[in-house]
């Protein structure tokens, strides 16, 4: 089936055919139709298979359809998302796709000066892509006005969940119509019992879309693991994307800080290398990644927060460095490599610390991931499991180890926002807590 027969106009099939686009994904085939129809949406799918164009494109079209002719616009669809890349990215396939329409957009997040953003929202705007902190900002300043919102986005909703956004969200929700003035659309890449809740009060009779088993990695990525001592990880991973030839490779980390040392360390090794976390600027966050396309950075070093966000077509190579605490986070993770239908490979090095998480990962997927010991880097099996919290950066005026302050607004870790009953590995996902927005 192809675009044209979903009933999109012709300025959007325009546009998809610049992309170089010509057959939907399932989860566009599947949620384009009754968003276009006015339905509420439930859905869910493997990252990195269009879910982005499964909404941008009917939004676009529905709002198209009755575009004010003149006078200041109100905001009249409004995307949430979790972190400052991701909202940037959704930005940008809303201007992609909406190239031929005369609707005007703008995309608000922290970690930058808010009076710009002012003075875009003064001159009015159809859609806005938010993050919610800076949303609440902007709302505190009534320097927006959401009243006439007629469609809502949550996008990777149950990141927002994880990231503690969830009273943020509310409080949106209360300056928004009421919920049967507007369509509301939940796109997720999982469908967790806190999702659902969240669903049962915010959609009214929804489509739910499921186009994947949840919490499973795409077909398309060659997952393997690489068992190696903790202290030879970093010379293993240079020694692999020099002998390997690697290209352009996405490296995860737990840690901000073991994001900067990893990367000094590649670039050590000559590898060029940047990191791109929480604590960066926000124009660094995006040097670091316009460089990383380009090719200028050949390594780019990442904590979680950048799993979600970051879309990277044809992306080769992710490698875990250190897996991640909870074990949705890995699906996450290699999700940033083969997407679009293209190939990738995601490697993990783990040391004997990282057993139990990889059993979790692997309970979690449903699969046990291939494991090899490459010749010369066999781990020593004298050394024993450290427990992982003992080998965490300290803890400076009441911060975590990822280090950065809350802020008035962020993900609930220091402003009580958000908490929620900690249990097993969702307790050490609190480090991820921090603003995003």
């Amino acid at each position: 089936m192809s675009f044209e027969t979903l009933g999109l106009s012709a300025e959007l099939l325009r546009a998809i055919a610049d992309k170089g686009y010509s057959q939907p994904s399932p989860i566009q085939l599947q949620a384009i139709p009754p968003v276009l129809e006015g339905h509420d949406i439930m859905a869910t799918a493997q990252t990195g298979t269009g879910k982005t164009a499964g909404f941008t494109l009917p939004l676009l079209q529905r709002l198209s359809e009755t575009n004010p002719a003149s006078g200041k616009r109100p905001v009249r669809a409004l995307i949430l998302t979790p972190t400052r890349e991701l909202a940037a990215q959704v930005a940008e396939s809303v201007d992609t796709y909406g190239k031929h329409l005369s609707l005007k957009s703008a995309v608000i997040f922290g970690g930058v000066k808010i009076n710009p953003q002012i003075q875009k929202l003064r001159n009015g705007v159809d859609i806005l892509v938010a993050t919610p902190g800076r949303l609440l900002d902007h709302v505190s300043q009534r320097t927006v006005d959401l009243s006439q919102v007629e469609i809502l986005v949550l996008d990777e909703a149950d990141r927002m969940l994880d990231m503690g956004f969830i009273r943020d969200i509310r409080k949106i929700l209360a300056s928004l119509p009421a919920q049967s003035h507007r369509q509301n659309l939940m796109f997720s890449a999982t469908f967790s019992g806190e999702i659902r809740k969240l669903a049962d009060g915010l959609l009214d009779s929804p489509v739910v879309i499921e186009v994947a088993r949840r919490n499973t990695a795409a077909e398309s990525v060659d997952q393997v693991v690489h068992m190696v001592d903790r202290d030879r990880k970093r010379e293993l991973l240079s020694h692999m994307i020099g002998s390997q030839n690697w290209k352009q490779v996405l490296v995860f980390t737990r840690t901000k800080h073991g994001a900067n040392r990893l990367a000094q360390q590649l670039e050590r090794d000559g590898l060029p290398a940047a990191a791109i976390h929480g604590n960066k600027s926000q124009g660094a966050r995006t040097r670091a990644l316009a460089d990383f396309k380009k090719g200028q950075v050949r390594v780019l070093v990442a904590t979680d927060i950048a799993a979600r966000g970051l879309d990277i077509s044809q992306l080769p190579h992710v490698v875990n460095f250190e897996l991640p605490n909870v074990p949705e986070d890995y699906v996450h993770r290699i999700g940033r490599t083969g997407r679009a239908g293209n190939e990738g490979e995601a490697v993990s090095l783990v040391c004997v610390d990282e057993h139990k998480l990889l059993r979790d990962i692997e309970r979690l997927i449903k699969r046990e991931i291939p494991r090899i010991a490459l010749s010369g880097y066999e781990p020593d099996p004298s050394i024993r499991a450290e427990p992982i919290q003992k080998r965490r950066a300290p803890q400076r005026n009441g911060r975590g180890n990822n280090g950065s302050n809350a802020g008035r607004r962020g993900n609930g870790a220091n402003n009580g926002r958000g908490k929620r009953p900690q249990s097993g590995n969702r307790a050490a996902n609190d480090n991820q807590r921090r603003r995003a927005s």
